[in-house]
């Protein structure tokens, strides 16, 4: 036996987008908590030493679960789904979809998140005044650097990876939906990749973060539209 799970999470937060995703896709029932995990009574630091989201609470088989951040949420995930279901059973795709998704967790969080969600999100969390122009326009390069290697990989593939939807389609997804919402990404200039990210789109698991709204700033026009 098994309780519905609990995921702590901030929503424009890429990993918590993430899990979210793939807790959609698996069909897993779940309630949510939002934290704030710059504040210092964020309960996030009794569950997780690092203090980050996502966090997923669980009981099963009377045994308390707690899962610390997406790697370990979506190991859950496929080691009790049956079948395949994140990681694909062909060698070649499961080490792509693994490689893309240390590529995000590494490179694309630290020469994009770390400039663009800190100038356009963080900072006005934080109160530390305006976005700088320059770190702007380095991270804006930063992501045109990386959307073009996506753009041929969306070219050639029916997913990022391969055939299959894998964990790499949903980590991306959590970067770049953030990025999305405040109008970062430049859709016309990456023909593929609109393809691909209006699949995901049009997915179930995608409708919850259609929804969300950041405090003081309406998202991009075409944010929550499937035929954008």
């Amino acid at each position: 036996m098994s309780t519905p799970a609990v995921l702590y999470h901030f929503a424009y937060h890429p990993a918590s987008r993430t899990a979210r995703l793939a807790l959609g896709e698996a069909k897993t029932a779940y309630s949510e908590e939002a934290v704030r995990p710059w504040e210092d009574d964020c309960p996030l630091f009794e569950m997780n030493p690092s203090g980050m989201p996502p966090v997923l609470t669980v009981t099963e088989k009377n045994r308390p679960l707690v899962l610390c951040e997406l790697d370990a949420i979506l190991g859950w995930l496929e080691d009790r789904t049956k079948g395949d279901f994140l990681l694909p059973s062909d060698p070649a795709e499961r080490a792509e979809a693994r490689r893309l998704a240390t590529w995000f967790s590494r490179r694309f969080t630290d020469e994009v998140d770390a400039v663009l969600l800190h100038e356009r999100m963080e900072k006005p969390l934080l109160r530390l005044g305006s976005p700088d122009a320059r770190m702007l326009r380095e991270g804006r390069e930063a992501l045109k650097s990386h959307l073009s290697t996506l753009e041929p990989l969306a070219a050639g593939r029916e997913w990022l990876a391969g055939r299959r939807l894998s964990q790499a389609d949903l980590i991306a997804a959590g970067h770049l939906s953030v990025l999305d919402y405040f109008g970062e990404v430049a859709w016309a200039s990456w023909p593929s990749l609109k393809l691909w990210y209006s699949k995901l789109k049009s997915r179930p698991c995608f409708r919850p973060l259609l929804g969300d709204r950041f405090p003081g700033v309406q998202p991009a026009p075409w944010y929550a539209d499937l035929d954008f």
